[in-house]
């Protein structure tokens, strides 16, 4: 071959160098923490009755962790939850959780409708750090959920 000339044993290629860095996997960006609460207001009518959080990633239609805990009965925070590294930028999350009431009947431990078990979601969206949600007892503001916790 013309024009070519071998390296000395032990020489580096700066051609061999440059692809072997193109080729290098890129590590992939850590998610970014949730942290969701509840505010005093849920004390009065729930202390003490259990509570299941779902993170739904709206946009693959899946739950992707889940907590459960009690709601407090005296002092605020009522409830807390901490989702670590969780959500990744560009991702629609909804937060579903329910609180098992049981108003008026319904089962110990299963999630009932609204009417019998409070139910809500809340919308994550433009996540593009840390995110501490906090959210307040709202009746009203109920919207079945319970498909999350199958």
């Amino acid at each position: 071959m013309t024009g070519f000339t071998p390296l000395a044993k032990g020489a580096w290629c700066p051609l061999a160098v440059v692809l072997l860095v193109a080729a290098a996997p890129t590590l992939a960006s850590e998610g970014h923490d949730l942290t969701f609460s509840g505010d005093g207001t849920f004390i009065a009518p729930h202390g003490g009755q259990a509570i299941r959080v779902a993170l739904y990633d709206v946009t693959a239609g899946e739950v992707v962790a889940t907590e459960q805990g009690t709601v407090a009965a005296e002092e605020p925070p009522a409830f807390s939850f901490t989702f670590p590294g969780a959500l990744e930028e560009g991702r629609l999350y909804d937060v579903h959780y329910w609180i098992d009431a049981n108003f008026g009947g319904g089962s110990e431990g299963s999630c009932d409708p609204v009417n019998v078990d409070h139910q809500w979601r809340a919308a994550l969206t433009n996540v593009s750090e840390p995110v501490s949600l906090e959210v307040a007892h709202d009746p009203a503001q109920q919207a079945p959920v319970c498909t999350s916790f199958e």
